[in-house]
């Protein structure tokens, strides 16, 4: 049963610069930044003072009586897997509902709801908090209300891997079906953590960008880079069994063909700084996908525009390609949507799928100073036509979580 293919057959997103997939890809072609200043509360007395925030209402896809009980981050993830399952046309016909499963990441959960809550509570009184408080807020909702959408019976969990839980939740999925657990996963990331809290928090560790220059806030790789941006989110792919999907004609876009995930087992933030156990994913990655490095022609890169973090993702590349490292086209579409920790892998991974598709590799935006310590081929500025059989997915989250994922372009 380990040797089962598995195939992408339906993706949903909303994001900062699309709201359903192909809006997405669309914007990432052009090189938009969905970087702005904060619009859903005032940063007059914080230091950061932009994000990269969904612009999308409720109303547009629940009802009135819906939308009241759902938390943010539940509402993205429910928009995107509404999206990814009507693509992949698993319905109850075609599929036995007990053998497909859900398993949706989020970092935070419903930090939104968590702090509205709690202010009420201070002025009302805590017995007079929100019904949903707790069901909405608790970080496996988003998989359980996806499955109660879907019917899908099977497995229901969510990983919280920090900002390397989308693609944790992506390649975990990979194994529940290659290893005959499963025929079918919805899987991914939602984030929805724009707050004054989180701005707050990641302030306090010196993580953010705290400037106002749009161009020059999320610039990954760049020499001049500061910080990353927060953004928000949810990606979501749908997973099924190679033969599964031919029995029923499923339009297959993609095979998710690697994964490798590992812990650098060094510090709660920071990055190890040899990146040998994340090199150790990337290479793992690989090999599990039957491949060489020399074979994976793009990389869509972690790229957060932290100083240490790409570095130390540079060195990481490097150590688990090899001279392959010096032509493999490596680009950071955190330049455009900011960084959606527990949904950053998802919407990754569809940038990847479409990269196989159309033959592009997205840029890096807003790249202007060279930094000698991150010296890859990260696609500068403008995106590139390029025949592509694999493509790379890397995650990094606090805690030394590593995770990659390998796409293949589906042959038959």
């Amino acid at each position: 049963m380990g040797n089962r293919r598995v195939a992408i057959t339906g993706m949903g997103a909303i994001t900062p610069i699309g709201n359903d997939s192909g809006a997405f890809w669309r914007n990432i072609r052009a090189g938009v930044c969905g970087v702005r200043p904060v619009k859903s509360f005032d940063t007059s007395g914080q230091k950061a003072k932009v994000a990269a925030e969904v612009d999308a209402e409720m109303s547009d896809w629940l009802t009135s009586v819906e939308a009241k009980r759902t938390e943010r981050y539940v509402f993205f993830a429910i928009a995107a897997c509404r999206e990814a399952l009507q693509m992949s046309g698993i319905t109850r016909d075609n599929a036995d509902m007990t053998r497909c499963g859900t398993m949706i990441s989020s970092g935070i959960g419903g930090l939104s709801t968590i702090t509205r809550e709690y202010a009420r509570g201070l002025e009302r009184g805590f017995d007079r908090v929100w019904p949903y408080f707790i069901p909405q807020s608790i970080v496996n909702m988003a998989a359980g209300q996806a499955a109660i959408e879907s019917g899908f019976q099977g497995y229901c969990s969510s990983v919280v891997t920090a900002c390397a839980g989308g693609s944790n939740a992506i390649g975990d999925s990979l194994r529940m079906i290659r290893h005959g657990y499963a025929d079918v996963m919805m899987c991914g990331g939602t984030e929805a953590s724009v707050t004054p809290l989180t701005l707050g928090g990641f302030t306090s560790m010196k993580a953010l960008y705290e400037g106002d220059d749009i161009s020059r806030a999320s610039i990954p790789f760049d020499a001049e880079r500061s910080g990353f941006v927060l953004g928000e989110g949810a990606g979501i792919l749908v997973l099924e069994e190679l033969n599964h999907a031919i029995r029923r004609g499923a339009n297959i876009l993609a095979e998710l063909s690697g994964y490798g995930a590992s812990c650098d087992a060094y510090h709660i933030t920071a990055p190890e700084p040899t990146a040998s156990m994340a090199a150790a994913a990337i290479a793992d990655a690989i090999s599990d996908a039957g491949l060489n490095a020399c074979q994976i022609g793009y990389v869509n890169a972690h790229g957060t525009s932290t100083p240490l973090n790409d570095k130390i993702e540079t060195l990481a590349i490097k150590s688990a390609f090899g001279a392959a490292a010096n032509t493999a086209a490596v680009s950071s579409t955190k330049s455009m949507t900011g960084h959606l920790l527990g949904a950053a892998g998802a919407i990754e991974a569809i940038v990847c799928v479409n990269a196989l598709r159309d033959g592009f590799i997205p840029a890096t935006i807003n790249y202007r100073n060279p930094d000698p310590e991150c010296d890859l081929d990260i696609v500068p500025n403008i995106g590139r036509d390029a025949k592509l059989e694999h493509a790379a997915s890397i995650s990094l989250g606090f805690g030394g979580h590593n995770a990659a994922l390998i796409f293949s372009k589906y042959g038959g």
